[in-house]
């Protein structure tokens, strides 16, 4: 599985941010190991293909962003385009001009997606209403809510500006660690407060000036050299009410009461995509493949499937009575909730599932890194 990481390079000025790209191997030796063999399709479920769409290719770690109906997403060529959820009916579709590095986040009316060259982008229905120049790179989408739009940065800063007029309301600064990962990070609302995962803890945060609230931490830096003490939380989050679910990067799953700010449980686990849930279980992917489910009370595991081992999963999602998780096959596999059993998959183009799958007015939605876009729904 390839890790991009960004070094802060200690001989260069402060804010010099270069790419460390680095092969982490789940198996020994050079020898890759051999993805698990599919079973014939069970077919338990009757999915079938109610549209699909396109639009460039997705190298990013793209967060497709749903709103009710609507659901958002951009290609790595700054290519953003909505749709309707129900039908696949495109609502808007405009470039932005730059090579996009994050996104998508919208409230249904603005849109923001990050650029390579360090802008935030907001577009108000398909029309762009400002950019601005950010100090450092960032892989988690904006988040759009209230009127603001939030923006985690790569150097552990975190930024609101208003939604209207790109006024930066205010701006938090940490001191940043050596390592941080180039994939999305944790940023979304519970109630009144922002929510943000910063290093291996989540933080919430008054939205309106940026003060810190509660710290939470899901697991703490470890070892003897920066890869291993890197601990940073990966979306997506399992929420449920006031509770927020998340991953710490190859090292713990856990559970926060986000009202109060208390840590309500965390276990070891090494994976490194986001996790799902419901209100009895969480769900999470490991780094071998392996699907793993905790409860949700206590975070003692329930179940463990192996039958997608070394498949390249993503993050996985709750759909009705069952766990959509894709493969970098272009696969969509279908899993019982109760026990990880296959219920069916479905296909989409044939290049890699690149974003964690989304639930739309009833739809799975699926973004392959082709740039296909794929609305599944029950027959």
């Amino acid at each position: 599985m390839k890790l991009d990481l960004l070094l802060k390079a200690a001989t260069r000025v402060a804010f010099g941010l270069f790419v460390l790209g680095s092969l982490v191997s789940c198996s020994s030796g050079s020898e890759k190991l051999r993805p698990a063999e599919l079973a014939p399709n069970a077919g338990l479920l009757g999915v079938r293909l109610a549209w699909s769409s396109k639009v460039g290719t997705i190298d990013f770690p793209l967060q497709v962003n749903v709103n009710g109906n609507t659901v958002t997403v951009a290609s790595s060529d700054g290519v953003m385009a909505s749709f309707d959820a129900r039908t696949g009916k495109e609502l808007w579709r405009t470039s932005v001009d730059a090579q996009v590095a994050a996104g998508v986040g919208s409230d249904g009316r603005f849109a923001a997606v990050v650029t390579r060259g360090n802008e935030l982008i907001v577009l108000d229905a398909g029309r762009e209403m400002w950019r601005q120049k950010l100090s450092a790179q960032s892989f988690t989408p904006p988040l759009v809510a209230g009127g603001r739009v939030f923006l985690l940065a790569a150097d552990r800063s975190l930024m609101a500006y208003d939604a209207q007029s790109g006024r930066k309301l205010w701006n938090q600064q940490r001191p940043g660690e050596s390592l941080v990962l180039r994939q999305s990070g944790v940023l979304l609302a519970v109630g009144d407060t922002l929510v943000a995962g910063l290093s291996g803890r989540l933080v919430g945060i008054n939205p309106s000036s940026g003060a810190t609230r509660w710290e939470s931490p899901i697991a703490s830096p470890r070892g003897t050299n920066d890869i291993e003490r890197l601990v940073d939380l990966v979306g997506r989050v399992s929420r449920e009410g006031d509770v927020v679910c998340a991953r710490a990067f190859q090292a713990a799953v856990g559970c926060v009461d986000a009202a109060r700010g208390n840590l309500l449980w965390t276990k070891p686990a090494n994976g490194s995509v986001g996790i799902h849930g419901d209100d009895k279980y969480v769900f999470g992917v490991e780094g071998d493949g392996k699907l793993v489910t905790w409860r949700r009370t206590d975070g003692e595991r329930v179940w463990v499937s192996e039958r997608l081992r070394y498949r390249s999963l993503t993050a996985p999602l709750v759909v009705g009575r069952s766990i959509a998780v894709g493969d970098d096959a272009g696969l969509v596999h279908l899993l019982s909730r109760e026990d990880g059993s296959p219920l069916t998959r479905v296909a989409t183009d044939g290049s890699a599932i690149v974003a964690a799958p989304v639930l739309a007015a009833g739809t799975l939605v699926v973004v392959t890194r082709s740039g296909g876009i794929f609305g599944f729904k029950p027959e």
